[in-house]
């Protein structure tokens, strides 16, 4: 927040003094102004103008627009903390969010060490196994024969691997 304050007395101190400048000086700035407009010496009011300088304008609004775009293409890969112009590489709560790495919890405002990284990946890696298992298992469930008291096909054959009849309902 302090070096947004310094920023902005900086912006304004500096248009101060061109102000005062241009203020000292406007007969020569005024003259200089009008030549590099192209306002005088031409045969007609503002041809010099829009022959020249104001021939410009559109220009002007395709690099607007090219800026927008970029905006809009930086907004959408920024980091998610409001306020915050990095780019945003590092997914939290899920991939919902893509935070840097100062607002990120897990770095805790410090860029990831090599042990940091290597104990996410472990973890990453044993919620992966485990969710492997239970789906082995639920899997292995589903296609193992039910017992006699819950079993609802008379002489069925079994189920195929990665297959559920349509009838079938565990619980």
């Amino acid at each position: 927040m302090k070096w947004r304050r310094v920023v902005t007395a900086s912006l304004i101190c500096a248009a101060a003094v061109v102000g005062v400048v241009w203020l000292m000086h406007a007969r020569q700035v005024g003259g200089w102004l009008q030549v590099h407009t192209g306002t005088v010496n031409e045969p007609g009011p503002y041809y010099g103008f829009w022959s020249g300088f104001g021939s410009d304008i559109e220009e002007f609004g395709i690099l607007g627009a090219v800026g927008a775009g970029i905006y809009q293409l930086v907004k959408k890969y920024n980091c998610h903390e409001p306020g915050c112009w990095r780019i945003g590489q590092h997914p939290a709560a899920g991939g919902r969010f893509l935070l840097c790495y100062r607002h990120h919890p897990d770095y805790r405002g410090r860029k990831p060490t090599h042990e940091l990284i290597q104990r996410l990946h472990r973890e990453h890696v044993e919620r992966e196994a485990a969710l492997h298992s239970k789906l082995s298992e639920l899997q292995q469930q589903l296609n193992g024969r039910p017992t006699e008291a819950n079993d609802t096909r008379d002489n069925a054959a079994p189920i195929p691997a990665g297959r559920v009849p349509r009838n079938h309902h565990t619980e």
